[in-house]
């Protein structure tokens, strides 16, 4: 009896670690997913594009729900387009001032802006890219009213390149896509994290952690679906780009997303570079090639 009882005491406490340890799991992948914005005197010490020399407006408009975005837009005199920069998750507008000074240069008028929660856009729960589709529609609104006539492209990284793509199905206004670092799914992104960081086997916990973002938050990651989106494109051009050594985000998904998508589409896998590391290996020809897809679909570089 004693050998019984001490049994069944080792399988509760095992079943209750198990499940503690399930729940404790659960909630670092939500919290990893949707963290809570956090703010500091740090945030406002960044670059701008004062310090490149360029001309700009610090401007905000308003998403659909109310919530109030804000950004950089960079004035050309005679721009030939419009290009909206989307940055990464957690990221800020400044990541943005390598590609968005260039563009410039090259012709365009660019908006770089925040997501909500992130920079100096109003507070929000960070989501993975759920309500930041939403954001860049309302960006893409307000490109399209400063320069009604100019045609318009989107640059994004990591998620924000999984948002240029999910929103451009939807939004006619956006004439090319250029994707650094996508993803083919929230699910697909959440379970190589699960994997790569908790060394556990990842279906079981991307349901439970897509639920409790849900009830969090009020969407499911599940529903995120660039694969998707990409196929919708067509026959407006999308130009994919992703690191060969990818961990965060397995080149992989870049390829899938190239199958899925119609012609006009350029795939650009640079070798060696981890996550959005493309432009940092070598910038000269990083720019010129997303130069050269914009002037080629946006207008002439010359």
């Amino acid at each position: 009896m004693q050998t019984g009882s001490s049994l069944r005491s080792l399988l509760l406490t095992t079943a209750l670690g198990l499940a503690g340890g399930a729940v404790g799991a659960t909630w670092y992948v939500t919290n990893r997913v949707s963290p809570e914005p956090r703010r500091s005197f740090m945030d406002s010490y960044t670059f701008t594009p004062w310090e490149l020399g360029i001309p700009f407006e610090t401007v905000s408009f308003v998403a659909r729900d109310g919530l109030r975005l804000r950004g950089w837009w960079l004035v050309h005199e005679a721009p030939r387009g419009v290009v909206i920069g989307c940055h990464g998750h957690g990221g800020t507008k400044d990541d943005l001032l390598g590609i968005g000074s260039q563009l410039w240069q090259a012709g365009y008028s660019v908006l770089v802006f925040d997501f909500r929660g992130r920079g100096d856009s109003d507070p929000w729960p960070q989501t993975l890219v759920s309500r930041e589709v939403d954001d860049l529609h309302a960006a893409v609104a307000f490109a399209a009213e400063r320069a009604p006539a100019l045609p318009i492209g989107v640059v994004g990284f990591s998620m924000g390149a999984a948002v240029a793509l999910l929103a451009a199905a939807s939004e006619p206004r956006i004439a090319a896509v250029v994707a650094d670092s996508a993803f083919t799914s929230g699910s697909d992104v959440v379970a190589h994290g699960i994997r790569a960081t908790l060394r556990i086997p990842a279906a079981m916990l991307v349901i439970a952690a897509d639920e409790l973002v849900h009830r969090r938050h009020g969407y499911r990651f599940s529903h995120v679906r660039p694969l998707d989106a990409i196929s919708q494109l067509a026959p407006r051009p999308v130009m994919i780009i992703h690191g060969q050594d990818d961990s965060l985000v397995p080149v992989a998904h870049a390829h899938r997303l190239y199958a899925a998508a119609s012609e006009p589409r350029t795939l650009w896998v640079v070798p060696g570079v981890e996550h959005c590391g493309g432009y940092f290996l070598d910038r000269p020809e990083y720019c010129h090639r997303v130069r050269s897809f914009f002037a080629q679909y946006l207008g002439s570089l010359s």
